[in-house]
């Protein structure tokens, strides 16, 4: 299991998921190749995020949904 993996997909989730973002398709689809190459250019492979974390997909799409799910009417 990789903490490095899962710790960097979280604080990168914390700093470039934009509260503004709407969990569409495309919107999430393109963060989710945005973290695999920022992940890549500091040496942490796709593999390595997803053994803990499974799907980035599915967690950038969680994490927009709960941060949403938060917010005052």
């Amino acid at each position: 299991m990789s903490k490095r993996g899962t710790d960097f997909l979280y604080k990168w989730m914390s700093a470039n998921v934009p509260e503004t973002v709407g969990a569409d398709i495309i919107s999430v689809a393109e963060l989710t190749h945005k973290v695999f190459a920022d992940a890549k250019s500091v040496g942490i492979s796709s593999v390595e995020i997803e053994e803990d974390t499974g799907s980035v997909y599915e967690a950038i799409l969680d994490g927009i949904v709960h941060h949403d799910a938060g917010l005052a009417d």
